[in-house]
């Protein structure tokens, strides 16, 4: 199959992308900080499949894949001013938008190729678990754009007002004790589950226990020479010296997975 020339591909995209960027508030915190986002994911997705040495198709299919992976999240802060899961599932609505009957997709990629490809990395990127992928390609990119958007949320956690990410300062971010079902995933090398959360505290350890799911060595190579999970952590003040001695066995474990993996990668 001749390839495609995705760099022009992408650069059309990115075209119509800020068109349609055009119907929503720049101005609006949430907004900006997911347009922000989207291209920092999109440069993130180039320096990990580089890093990883694929074909030149598949950097510019990771870099399309990261500029529409967030698309209905601009409907959700529009509708409901929130980034919670509760109020809509914004990777599967934005496939829907995306490869619904009005076909939005054409007005950013022309080729239809590609299209059952995007749709499935785009809808399952913020699944708690990627499951249910037997095409190979379809899983690296599924992959990918996974690992691009986390390493993109490890800048967004140490850039991004706390009060845009969790409607409080740094103080009321570090309140509170760790709840036993949060600190239970974060011991078994878990993402924690968003019903699991009941303080402020808890939502920023399961912003750390995250990066626990993590598909390739090169993303954590990234993040460990940017020091960003001690970074994170470090960020919050937390009330409580039980929490704080979590938080410091949490990053220790973490930065000693992140070195295996590496090392394993290798």
């Amino acid at each position: 199959m001749e390839s495609l020339d995705l760099t022009k591909d992408f650069d059309a995209a990115k075209e119509a992308f800020e068109a349609y960027l055009d119907e929503y508030d720049r101005k609006d915190d949430k907004i900006h900080l997911k347009i922000v986002h989207t291209y920092g994911v999109v440069d993130d997705a180039e320096e990990i499949s580089r890093r990883m040495g694929l074909a030149e198709e598949d950097v510019q299919l990771a870099k399309v894949i990261g500029l529409l992976h967030d698309i209905g999240r601009f409907e959700q802060i529009k509708r409901f001013d929130s980034f919670e899961p509760g109020t809509m599932e914004h990777a599967a609505y934005g496939a829907q938008l995306l490869f619904g009957p009005e076909k939005m997709i054409r007005r950013f990629v022309k080729d239809d190729r590609f299209d059952d490809l995007i749709c499935t990395a785009i809808e399952k990127h913020s699944d708690f678990k990627l499951e249910g992928i037997t095409d190979e390609r379809t899983l690296l990119h599924a992959k990918l754009i996974r690992d691009a958007d986390k390493l993109d949320n490890c800048r967004v956690k140490l850039e991004e007002a706390m009060e845009t990410l969790l409607g409080v300062d740094e103080k009321g971010a570090g309140e509170g004790v760790i709840a036993p079902k949060v600190w239970a995933s974060c011991m078994a090398k878990e993402s924690v589950l968003s019903s699991d959360r009941v303080s402020k505290v808890d939502y920023w350890v399961s912003y750390i226990a995250q990066y626990y799911d993590i598909n390739f060595p090169e993303t954590y190579e990234i993040m460990r020479e940017h020091d960003y999970v001690k970074k994170i952590a470090d960020r919050v003040p937390y009330a409580l010296p039980e929490t704080q001695e979590k938080m410091d066995i949490l990053v220790a474990e973490m930065e000693k997975y992140m070195d295996e993996r590496i090392s394993n990668g290798r």
